[in-house]
């Protein structure tokens, strides 16, 4: 999403941070497909850009204006997706949070919202924690009963040879009104002790997971199964799985992920 910065970006954040929200709606057309997008509303260095679907499907494309976040800095980004509607969600490159001229921690919220019979794909590019940096993520997932979704989230401790900034993400998914999953994890430099020890990452430095949340689950969902050396799939109290990874780098962490949701798919 973001590219590197340099001293226009920078002075254009200012000392005071920037604030900025984008927001996407999808809408059935009512005749099996969603060709309906009323709002696409870009903001500051949020910029959304609609892409050629396939099927009944939408894609809307995250696209950075400005590179960020940088410290002090406040962004969201809000999705609806209306009963029968079918949107996916993804970004043109990697978010790098980065550190800034204005001090304090930058915040990144996720708002999304599927109604039932409503379908999201949620696959944005990792996100990169670099040097210096301190951001905040909190993202949170309301599904109605028969909604469905594939959420993926994937975090990269530091660029190539870096060290990592400070890094918290909370992400909650409730379907029905009831929770499906809420966890936080901090970690870099003032994180809680013991966040790179062997009972959280245990030195690596790509961490990521996949929720997927499907009606026929209700039924029969997937059991718990270790996929691999550092990944597991794990049922959650609903129509609902996680697979949780680590790797020690972006790429291998992609493939962790694509390999789940295929055997899923399966």
């Amino acid at each position: 999403m973001t590219t590197a910065p340099d001293a226009a970006v920078e002075k254009a954040h200012g000392t005071a941070g920037v604030g900025a929200t984008a927001r996407i709606v999808a809408r059935a057309d009512g005749r099996g497909g969603t060709a309906a997008l009323p709002v696409l509303e870009s903001d500051g260095p949020l910029a959304l850009r609609r892409t050629r679907g396939s099927g009944d499907e939408a894609r809307v494309m995250l696209v950075g204006a400005m590179s960020g976040p940088l410290g002090g800095d406040r962004f969201a980004v809000e999705a609806e997706v209306g009963a029968g509607a079918r949107l996916r969600v993804g970004s043109a490159a990697a978010t790098i949070a980065l550190p800034g001229q204005a001090k304090g921690e930058a915040h990144y919220g996720v708002r999304i919202e599927v109604a039932a019979g409503g379908e999201l794909h949620w696959l944005p590019e990792q996100l990169i924690s670099a040097k210096g940096s301190d951001l905040y993520v909190s993202t949170r997932v309301d599904l109605a009963e028969g909604a469905r979704l594939v959420f993926r989230e994937e975090q990269v401790l530091g660029r190539s040879g870096e060290e990592s900034g400070r890094l918290t993400s909370r992400l909650g998914v409730w379907s029905g009104g009831r929770p499906l999953l809420d966890q936080q994890v901090s970690c870099g430099p003032g994180a809680p002790g013991g966040w790179d020890g062997p009972a959280v990452l245990g030195g690596y430095r790509a961490l990521g997971q996949l929720v997927v949340v499907r009606p026929e689950f209700a039924e029969r969902v997937p059991g718990p199964k270790v996929l691999g050396e550092t990944a597991v799939r794990t049922p959650l109290a609903g129509p609902a799985v996680l697979v949780s990874a680590l790797a020690p780098d972006a790429l291998g962490l992609r493939r962790l992920l694509d390999d789940a949701l295929a055997e899923l798919d399966d």
